[in-house]
């Protein structure tokens, strides 16, 4: 038997291993929504146009939608041997109500249908994942809230460098947050034009009004060339390119929650709600959630890589290798979603040990920076000086063993003369963190109306 949609130049059938290579079903079956409401909006147009009868445009939306009834209900049968989603549908389609389903690909092509599907497909799953970055925004800006004033080493090149506080590190997470919710946003507007009536590559001869059909759809706009509407895969491209920065930045994050947990810091703790056990050590608590965020990061990179490859080498208009598209798509924003609910759920069953944190805090000579501002300010000396004389300070304390507010005026002076006692009025860490009120800085009146500003604006996006 030769296939049903180009039975008239094949004579017979395909093979078993081109049947199994060429099938999508088992993937973009994830389209089945996407699809029908296309279908819907072209059978519309095409009533509307005069191109096919209007009865015949009821009967289909209205198998259309009984098509939908039974995927959603689990009644609808797959068949591999139909390939697609787009032959699926109308298979059942046909077998519903006849001859008019028939009439339903006038003026259209698999390949603007998938397109079209497609994007529709990745609008929406775009659409999830900025309302989950919303969550995960207003999460880390209640706890930052929380925790404004609460003092922790500020790290570069992970060695303690300068007293900051956990309100702000959390705080950082959403700027990054915000950055790739943009990221998507410009994604979205990008995809947003209808490649549905472009047909195979050409356009078609059949007067369509693709305004109407990409108004049905919420697409601003038709797209302008039919060659590069159907071959087109820019939007799934950029929406990975958007999702692996985002990945990154969890990762980065599910990183310092994994040190932070460890032993040798014990500056936070989590739950068993996102920790396992050990099948071997009964003392173990292991951050497997974040250690699993963590890695599928590279999942997500690696998918848009295999995009890039598989498209790099594509002549125009479209190729079957495009059909390797979703599948790697598919998988890496379902793997993303996980992930942003994994962080979300972490940050808020995060305890952090406050007094751990703020012993760290003064670890490592970090209010160096301090002493070193104090004596610009005090003898407006320049501060390559003040750096230099600091430095002899805390080789001081170093060769003592001491912090540097244990070290005597007396052993200071020795250093710098003109040193007074006030000295020791910055050397804290909590003054050190209150000293910080330059825009941006982690003084606890800057993280609390910083805060206090995510989260309004949070509020106000979600009303």
């Amino acid at each position: 038997m030769s296939n049903k949609m180009w039975g008239g130049r094949f004579a017979s059938g395909p093979d078993a291993i081109m049947e199994e290579i060429n099938a999508s079903i088992d993937f973009d079956r994830h389209l089945y929504r996407q699809d029908i409401a296309a279908s819907k909006a072209h059978a519309d147009m095409l009533a509307k146009q005069g191109i096919i009868a209007a009865d015949d445009a009821k009967k289909i939306a209205h198998g259309l939608d009984t098509i939908l009834s039974e995927i959603e209900g689990g009644k609808f049968a797959f068949k591999r041997a139909l390939e697609d989603i787009h032959m699926n549908v109308e298979s059942r389609l046909t077998d519903m109500i006849g001859a008019p389903a028939g009439r339903l690909h006038t003026a259209r092509s698999r390949n603007d249908q998938v397109a079209t599907d497609f994007k529709l497909w990745v609008r929406d799953t775009i659409d999830t994942l900025d309302a989950a970055l919303s969550l995960y925004q207003i999460a880390l800006a209640e706890r930052a809230l929380e925790h404004a004033a609460t003092v922790m080493p500020g790290f570069t090149h992970l060695q303690t460098a300068q007293p900051v506080t956990f309100g702000h590190h959390l705080l950082a997470y959403v700027e990054m947050a915000g950055r790739d919710r943009g990221r998507f946003a410009d994604a979205r507007k990008r995809l947003n034009e209808s490649p549905l009536g472009s047909g195979a590559l050409a356009g078609t001869s059949f007067d369509l009004d693709r305004d109407m059909t990409a108004a049905a759809l919420d697409f601003d706009r038709p797209t302008a060339n039919s060659l590069d509407a159907v071959s087109d895969r820019d939007f799934a491209l950029e929406t990975l390119a958007a999702a692996s920065i985002t990945a990154m930045h969890l990762s980065r994050f599910a990183e310092e929650i994994i040190i932070w947990t460890s032993p040798l810091t014990g500056l936070v703790k989590l739950s068993d709600k996102f920790t396992t056990g050990s099948s071997i050590m009964p003392q173990k608590r292991n951050p497997d959630a974040a250690e699993l965020v963590r890695a599928k990061t590279g999942r997500i990179i690696g998918a848009l890589n295999g995009l890039l490859i598989v498209m790099k080498g594509l002549p125009l208009a479209y190729a079957k290798d495009m059909q390797e598209d979703k599948e790697g798509v598919m998988d890496a924003l379902s793997a993303l979603s996980l992930a942003i609910a994994a962080m979300a759920g972490m940050v808020g069953d995060l305890v952090p040990d406050m007094a751990k944190m703020k012993k760290a805090a003064g670890e490592g000579y970090a209010t160096a920076t301090d002493l070193a501002d104090w004596l610009v300010r005090t003898f407006n000396i320049p501060f390559r000086e003040a750096h230099h004389i600091t430095g002899r300070i805390v080789a001081a304390a170093s060769a003592k063993g001491v912090p540097l507010h244990r070290l005597t005026l007396e052993e200071m002076q020795a250093v710098e003369p003109k040193i007074t006692g006030d000295v020791f009025s910055v050397l804290s860490v909590d003054r050190s963190v209150k000293s910080r009120v330059s825009y941006g800085g982690t003084a606890p009146k800057n993280v609390k109306a910083q805060a206090k500003k995510w989260l309004k604006k949070l509020a106000k996006e979600r009303a």
